[in-house]
């Protein structure tokens, strides 16, 4: 396949590392994930305000062996070659001083999708079906590139000021190969995964449909499919597989009817049961927008 080839081929010579306190004037700390720290910084060499991203480099360490002998990707490498309007555009990456690998992005001026979600006011409501829209279309990108997510979660995106959807963190991003498809690793946020994921058996791009369809549904409802008292515990996962998801009519008691089986299709338990592609749900969704009204006029 060409994008392997292209990206598992000889590169330049490495960059020296880059002392980021030097080069960089750390603003404000805008974000922590699990495995990483952003700040939003200065970058002395443009001048120009970006997002400085460091990986934690034991934790780093740590899921690089889940993948031994794979030859997975680092995050900046995967990160540097997606150009698509809804995912965050990376210009950098490489190693600091401290041997930490870091990420130089686009600072997007907004809020988590994690924000908006909790605060269930007037600019989420009205804009719901064209966040779920424009978070499909960079998903339906990542898999027309040959790409896996494994991480789909409102914690990783952002929705800018001017209410663009911005993808964010391609951090468990695997290539969509059969070693990476194989049955075992079991990585992501408990909540989103998909049945197959959790109990190790093969996986491919339909485990990121589930964690979109528990994403959207989670916009719309302001809570999971399945009750929890507390989310990412065990109890709380293997409910995925045991429990069928509540139905999101219900909880949501003016939602469009086919906006609600759209989703609730993406979180079937059997991946056969579920949309075949990103593509086909997000193309329902925009269909249901289009009639709803709820979309911007150039789509």
């Amino acid at each position: 396949m060409k994008f392997l080839k292209k990206l598992f081929a000889p590169g330049p010579a490495k960059a020296r590392p880059v002392d980021v306190k030097k080069r960089f004037e750390l603003i404000g700390r805008v974000g922590q994930g699990s495995m990483s720290k952003v700040w939003r910084a200065r970058d002395s060499m443009s001048g120009k305000p970006v997002a400085l991203k460091v990986l934690d480099k034991a934790k780093t360490a740590r899921l690089e062996k889940r993948f031994v002998g794979l030859n997975r990707p680092p995050e900046g490498v995967v990160a540097i070659g997606l150009r698509h309007p809804n995912i965050v555009r990376t210009h950098e990456h490489g190693l600091t001083t401290d041997g930490e690998q870091y990420l130089v992005m686009e600072f997007v001026e907004g809020v988590g999708l994690s924000y908006l979600v909790d605060r269930q006011n007037e600019r989420m409501k009205t804009n719901c079906l064209w966040y779920a829209v424009q978070l499909g279309e960079a998903l339906d990108y990542l898999h027309r590139h040959q790409w896996i997510h494994r991480d789909l979660c409102p914690r990783n995106i952002i929705v800018s000021d001017e209410d663009v959807v911005k993808l964010i963190d391609f951090g468990l991003v695997v290539p969509n190969t059969p070693p990476f498809r194989a049955p075992g690793n079991r990585t992501g946020t408990a909540s989103y995964m998909a049945p197959e994921l959790i109990k190790r058996l093969a996986t491919d791009e339909r485990i990121d449909i589930f964690s979109y369809a528990v994403t959207v549904f989670e916009m719309f409802a302001k809570q999971l499919p399945w009750k929890t008292d507390q989310a990412d515990t065990m109890e709380s996962v293997l409910q995925h597989i045991n429990t069928p998801p509540r139905d999101l009519k219900k909880l949501v008691p003016g939602i469009d009817e086919q906006v609600a089986a759209t989703v609730m299709k993406g979180l079937a338990n059997d991946p056969r049961d579920r949309w075949p592609t990103v593509r086909k749900m997000v193309d329902d969704l925009k269909a249901s927008g289009r009639r709803l009204n709820l979309l911007p006029a150039d789509e």
